[in-house]
């Protein structure tokens, strides 16, 4: 029965993605919220500009209906989900109102960082308080080991740090036609997987609605793209993987499964390091995907190879977590 739930939850999410996204994108371009494309990036990505934004709207939609549908017919509402979707919900507003000043405001920076990390600061403290009234094991355990530590009221920077920091990893990772989704749908997959395993049922449920909301959207994100997501997809999503990996306890796992989102971000700091120590960039460009792009690979190339990578991470998640 349980396994059913599953498979509708995932079915249903994609199908609602998948009729919503014919609807809302002519309704994107109608009030001309389209995607500017920034100067420096690649002269490739400047065809781009006007393609509708704020696609991440779909992808949210799509999640909370399912999750809410799910949960009345056949769960109940634990206060796993509705941690889990304030989560969300709230990082996905806080994207909306960062693509909302950049696309009707024209304001291309958006939301300025204080302001995003505020937002950000705020849905992750409501989360922790959430945690604490469930009393919330701060036990950290060591992935293949049986190696734990509690780290007490440290857990609270700690779940900030996770949040916050998952968040901004997955929206650097959202700069080609379908990539995020890709790597997002096999990163939540495998904790779809993993939850299951280990009896978190309505996060397990929860993981595959993303999976099929994220896969129904990129039916319209693939190249060439009819839709980007925006930062109401990319920060929604960042949040919802990191609280999954909080709420099943496998924190340090998101490390493995969330490798390309922490390849992404490493790229971007090691740029950013060497440009003002050195004076010298190691990489043409980051992101690490604009780095292949300026090396000659087509941005397909490019997103299916990181799909690949995200997929041996995954693999190699479940399988630490599964079998050692």
């Amino acid at each position: 029965m349980l396994e059913r739930v599953l498979l509708l939850a995932l079915l249903l999410s994609f199908l609602i993605a998948v009729l919503l996204s014919p609807i809302f994108i002519p309704f994107l371009r109608r009030l001309k919220f389209g995607q500017s494309i920034r100067e420096e990036g690649p002269k490739s990505h400047q065809k781009k500009s006007g393609t509708p934004t704020m696609g991440g709207v779909v992808i949210v939609l799509s999640i909370l209906l399912t999750t809410i549908f799910i949960s009345v017919r056949f769960l109940s509402f634990s206060q796993e989900i509705l941690l889990l979707l304030l989560v969300t919900v709230g990082f996905g507003l806080v994207g909306f109102l960062d693509d909302y000043i950049k696309v009707v405001l024209k304001r291309n920076l958006g939301l300025t960082s204080k302001q995003k990390l505020i937002g950000q600061l705020v849905i992750s403290v409501l989360f922790y308080i959430g945690l604490i009234q469930m009393d919330f094991s701060t036990v950290i355990t060591i992935p293949a080991t049986t190696f734990s530590f509690d780290i007490g009221w440290f857990y609270l920077p700690f779940v900030i740090v996770m949040l916050v920091g998952a968040s901004n990893a997955v929206n650097l990772t959202d700069g080609l036609d379908g990539l995020l989704a890709g790597t997002g749908a096999v990163a939540f997959g495998a904790f779809a997987v993993l939850a299951w395993y280990a009896d978190f049922i309505d996060v397990s449920i929860f993981s595959a609605a993303i999976v099929g909301s994220v896969l129904g959207f990129l039916v319209y994100n693939a190249h060439p793209a009819k839709v980007f997501m925006g930062d109401t997809g990319s920060l929604a999503l960042g949040g919802a993987i990191a609280a999954i990996a909080i709420m099943t306890k496998m924190e340090i796992l998101l490390v493995i499964i969330g490798g390309v989102f922490v390849i992404e971000t490493l790229s971007v700091i090691i740029q950013v390091i060497s440009f003002k120590t050195r004076g010298k960039r190691v990489f043409k460009m980051s992101p690490l995907h604009h780095h292949y792009e300026l090396s000659g690979w087509s941005e397909w190339r490019v997103v299916v190879t990181f799909w690949s990578i995200g997929m041996i991470f995954a693999v190699i998640g479940i399988y630490i977590e599964v079998w050692m």
